[in-house]
């Protein structure tokens, strides 16, 4: 009967809404550094089985095809796209960007990922103990921990993340401190726990750490930020998408609920 309609069609929209929801995420992220879109993967639910394919009739002819009504979709998961951001030049000192695979690391509460978690953002500035640090409101220390002090007359940070200053009265340049980067075998899937960060997670496989530019690690280039992955002309595309098939499945309701009503008034 249409109840079946019904339910795929209500499954249809809940996982449109969800749809929907990271969309509109991914749209108001398109200015946020760092930001990695993410995206709405679906799979359809349970089938109802009412024939077999291949069952055999009187005359030992087989059945071509099977005859199956679906129950509807639902969202298998959401999936971050770690794609490179585009460049833009600041000309700050401590403003980073990984060119390549990676993560900086920052610290956080010991109860969230072991005290670690993970980052593309890397809009760096000292704080008042002459620490690197996230610029945003939590201020969490660059990992690990580079102290620069608070004479500093420029800093110098090479494509391997080697940070070298130089102090009042010097001609020389001084060793300050070596930036890590970290990477996964699977990225997408970390957990993401808001300001930009991620933490380890089962899915993800355990941290490999290692030095900007070697191996598989990407470099670090200095003076310029990674801006948001978010493609805003596919974002709208993918919304304008999502809208027409709500109102597919909302029609899908509509004409199952006529065809209840005619069912109801047979009777009359």
């Amino acid at each position: 009967m249409a109840t079946i309609a019904l339910q795929s069609a209500a499954s249809g929209l809940k996982a449109l809404n969800t749809r929907l929801d990271v969309i509109a995420n991914n749209l108001a992220n398109a200015n946020t550094t760092g930001y990695k879109a993410s995206r709405a993967n679906f799979q359809d639910l349970l089938y109802v089985e009412r024939a077999q394919p291949g069952v055999e009739n009187a005359n030992g002819d087989q059945r071509p095809t099977g005859l199956y009504v679906g129950l509807g979709v639902k969202v298998s998961g959401t999936q971050v796209q770690f794609d490179q951001g585009s460049p833009i030049r600041t000309d700050q000192p401590l403003d980073l960007m990984i060119e390549g695979k990676g993560f900086f690391q920052v610290t956080v509460d010991q109860d969230l990922g072991g005290g670690i978690a993970y980052t593309r953002a890397g809009n760096f500035t000292l704080n008042a103990n002459g620490e690197i640090v996230l610029a945003n409101d939590q201020g969490r220390r660059l990992e690990p921990q580079i102290t620069l002090g608070d004479d500093v007359v420029s800093i110098t940070i090479d494509r391997n993340g080697r940070i070298q200053v130089l102090r009042p009265g010097q001609t020389q340049l001084e060793e300050a401190g070596q930036i890590q980067v970290a990477n996964f075998i699977n990225p997408a899937g970390l957990r993401q726990v808001g300001e930009n960060l991620f933490v380890e997670s089962a899915a993800s496989g355990p941290v490999i750490l290692g030095e900007p530019g070697t191996q598989a690690f990407g470099s670090i280039q200095q003076g310029v930020l990674e801006a948001s992955s978010v493609d805003p002309t596919r974002e709208l595309i993918e919304l304008i998408r999502t809208q027409r098939s709500f109102e597919l499945n909302s029609q899908t309701i509509r004409a199952a609920d006529e065809a209840l009503q005619t069912i109801g008034q047979l009777r009359r």
